[in-house]
Order: C-alpha cells, then sequence, then structure tokens
C-alpha cells in the first residue's frame, strides 16, 4: 500500500492544501488537523484490510474484490432479514410484496420519517395547465382529465423526465413553480413507493440513464422505485441503501424549503433548490468552502472547482443514511453492516498487477455500485463518494459536525460558507 497523501486524494496542490490549513488554524485555533486525517485515514485502511483478510502488500484488485464480496454478504443478511430467498426477489408476481417488506424495513432504520413538502394538488394543477401529451400518448389514454383519473400523480410527476420533451419540462416547470408560495406547502410523512407495471418501459430508461432503480422527487417528498428488476447481485442492497441517502436528502430540502417560506423570493428559491445550482468560481477568499450540491467529478474531471474547498450536500446525505445502517446493524445480532462504520471519507493507494497505483474507495455506496458494475472488473474503480466525504470530514474536524451542518442550512442559498 502506498503512502496516503491527502492532498493527492482531494486533488489539490500541496501548497495550496497547507495555505488552506494555515487560514483554517487562524480562524479556529485548531492545528495538526490534516496530519491527524492522514493518519486516521491509513488506520482505518489497515484495520479493514485486517478485517477482510489482507495484508498491507496486497493488490487493488484483491482490496476491491473483498470489498466488494462484503458487500454480497451484507445483501444476503438482508435477504435473510426481511425473510426473502433471493430468486424470489426475480419473480415479478412477488415484487410488489417483497417490496412492501422493504418499505417496512426502511422506514424502521431511517432516523428522518416527514417534512414540509409541496401539496399534490399542486402538482394537479401543473398538469391541468400545461397538459402532458407525451404521458398521455405513452399510456394511451385521450386527455390529460383521464390521465389524471386513472392514475396516481406521484407516479406520473415521476414519470415525466422520461415522457416530455425538454420545453415541456421548463415551460411547465420553470414557469409554474414561479407562481408557488409556502401556502402551497404542507407538512406530511415521506412516502416511500413502488410504481406500476405500466411504467416498466419508463423505468427501463430510468435504469439505463441512472444505472440504478431509485429515485425521489424532494418537494414532494417521495421517494420511488422502478417496477423494473435489474437482477444483479448486489442491486438491492445498492438500491436500499439509496433509500437512507434519500430519505435525509429530502429531509434536508424540506428544512430549506421551510427555512425560506416567508421570503419574498420564496419561488425562485425553491427552482434554485430545485436545480442544484452552484457558484462557478475558480478560488475562493480566506474562510470560504464553497457549498457544491453535485459530483462535479462524474460531470467534468477537470472542473477548476475540484481543487477548490468545498461541502458537499450529497456525501453528507450519504453519510448520515450509511450511519443509519450502520446503528441498524449494531441493534441485530445477525446484520453485520457496522463493518462501514464512518469509511465513507477512507481510501487507500494500491498497486494492480499492471504496477498501477489505484485510489480505492472503503466507502459503501462505492463499494455497492462497484459490485453491482462490471467495471471493477475492468479495473475502473468507483470513487466520487469517497472524494467529497473527505473533503466534509476535513470541514468537520476544523469546526465540527453541528456547526457544519448549521453553516450549510444557514448559507445554502449563497452557494458557499464564510467562516
Amino acid at each position: 500500500m502506498e503512502n496516503f497523501k491527502l492532498e493527492k486524494a482531494l486533488h489539490i496542490d500541496k501548497q495550496a492544501l497547507d495555505k488552506l490549513d494555515k487560514e483554517m488554524q487562524d480562524i479556529t485555533g485548531k492545528s495538526g488537523v490534516l496530519e491527524q486525517l492522514e493518519k486516521d485515514v491509513k488506520t482505518s485502511v489497515l484495520t479493514k484490510l485486517k478485517e477482510i483478510g489482507l495484508e498491507e502488500d496486497c493488490y487493488a484488485e484483491d482490496v476491491v474484490h473483498a470489498l466488494t464480496a462484503h458487500i454480497g454478504a451484507d445483501e444476503q443478511e438482508l435477504y435473510d432479514y426481511i425473510e426473502v430467498e433471493r430468486n424470489d426477489w426475480q419473480d415479478k408476481s412477488k415484487f410488489a410484496e417483497i417490496f412492501k417488506k422493504i418499505i417496512s424495513t426502511a422506514f424502521e432504520i431511517s432516523s428522518v420519517k416527514d417534512g414540509f413538502f409541496l401539496k399534490k394538488e399542486k402538482a394537479e394543477e401543473i398538469l391541468r395547465k400545461y397538459p402532458p401529451e407525451g404521458t398521455i400518448k405513452y399510456l394511451g389514454y385521450k386527455d390529460v382529465d383521464e390521465l389524471l383519473k386513472k392514475e396516481d400523480i406521484v407516479d406520473v410527476m415521476s414519470a415525466l423526465r422520461f415522457t416530455e420533451t425538454d420545453e415541456w419540462m421548463h415551460e411547465a416547470f420553470d414557469v409554474a413553480y414561479s407562481d408557488f408560495s409556502f401556502k402551497d406547502f404542507e407538512k406530511r410523512s415521506i412516502e416511500l413507493r413502488m410504481m406500476g407495471p405500466q411504467w416498466e418501459k419508463i423505468g427501463k430508461k430510468f435504469v439505463a440513464k441512472k444505472h440504478h432503480n431509485v429515485s425521489h422527487l424532494k418537494e414532494f417528498g417521495v421517494i420511488f422505485l422502478n417496477p423494473i428488476n435489474q437482477h444483479l447481485p448486489g442491486a438491492l442492497f445498492r438500491d436500499f441503501a439509496l433509500f437512507f441517502h434519500y430519505f435525509n436528502e429530502i429531509s434536508f430540502y424540506s428544512k430549506l424549503f421551510e427555512r425560506h417560506a416567508n421570503e419574498n423570493n420564496f419561488a425562485e428559491r425553491l427552482k434554485s433548490l430545485l436545480r442544484g445550482d452552484v457558484l462557478e468560481k475558480s478560488s475562493v477568499e480566506k474562510g470560504e468552502w464553497l457549498i457544491v450540491q453535485r459530483y462535479l467529478w462524474k460531470e467534468n474531471t477537470q472542473d477548476p472547482r475540484l481543487s477548490l474547498p468545498r461541502i458537499n450536500p450529497e456525501a453528507l446525505h450519504w453519510h448520515k443514511g450509511e450511519q443509519d445502517l450502520v446503528e441498524f446493524g449494531k441493534k441485530k445480532h445477525n446484520i453485520g453492516f457496522d463493518f462501514w462504520n464512518n469509511l465513507d471519507w477512507v481510501a487507500g493507494y494500491f498497486p494492480n498487477r499492471l504496477n498501477k497505483n489505484n485510489l480505492i474507495s472503503f466507502d459503501l455506496e462505492d463499494n455497492a455500485m462497484s459490485y453491482v458494475s462490471a467495471s471493477h472488473k475492468r479495473g475502473e474503480y468507483i470513487r466520487y463518494h469517497q472524494q467529497e466525504a473527505l473533503w466534509n470530514e476535513l470541514l468537520r474536524r476544523y469546526i465540527g459536525r453541528e456547526k457544519m451542518d448549521q453553516l450549510l442550512i444557514e448559507n445554502f442559498g449563497k452557494g458557499s460558507i464564510q467562516l
């Protein structure tokens, strides 16, 4: 295992990282943060290598194989807990029944249950004002009245991005959402549901684009599963973990909706939050950390913002969701999810058998996605969750998690926090 260097993992120049550390020391009074974080990363890696039966001088392929094998074992424990045979999940006639068990288990585990969401009747108003012709045609209905009479409004809203044109989506949402106010929102429970079989064709398009089967509507407080079973090892566990990420993400945005409810520009704020706007910057001031709502590495590995200090809400939602799973595992003697405790920011450099070093993520979701994907067999290792989690962990060590969460909520609309 190659010696772990924080600047290399963060994709930042050593001089720039040292400058950041000096500025953060001036602001917080904390020293030795970088050195301790590097030490803790190495300690965590060595501890987990021992748990999965590997030596420090092992190959990257061995590490990935062992970590993804652990995901496979975790998935089997989940099957056992919900009392479902693996082959049953591939039986369409049992799909709905199994999903009910998953829903029950998910609500048992999740630490958040409700929020402040857009009233469902507002969705009907949008569709009556802007009839979704693509959706109506796809389902074989004559008009929007028949659509709303025969279909669940949440299912329709979930499918729109794959049935309607970009022009329709822009007009229906950008224009319609401009009229919303806090009076159009209400407190209610987060909803976890599976779309009906009539949406299978749309579900296949979603899976082809997203490579997973779960998504959500933040403003409606809904997490939905497409009626598609991917029949892939690890897919159940990966999608199950996604539920808890979305529980926490929906809860987070609900707090933002509520926080800005009484502002005059609430509608514009709402649209910005749903778009995931990120400041276009190539540098930051002393004590400034960007708020980046997306995984920029997936969009452009050369994005200059990847070398700037930042806090990533997506990675924070993953951290909290993964910790929900870990805490659940601690309470159940037959489930070992606690292996992944506080590992989202951990990674190590290992040579492959061609003597090329690879940074291997120890994050649960990176490894769950690797297990389902064939990419890790070709040496293409998923680690973009870990990279953002490492930046979050660095900031946490300077200011603490409670302060970090507070500043994120208070400054989200500004696009950065200023210490």
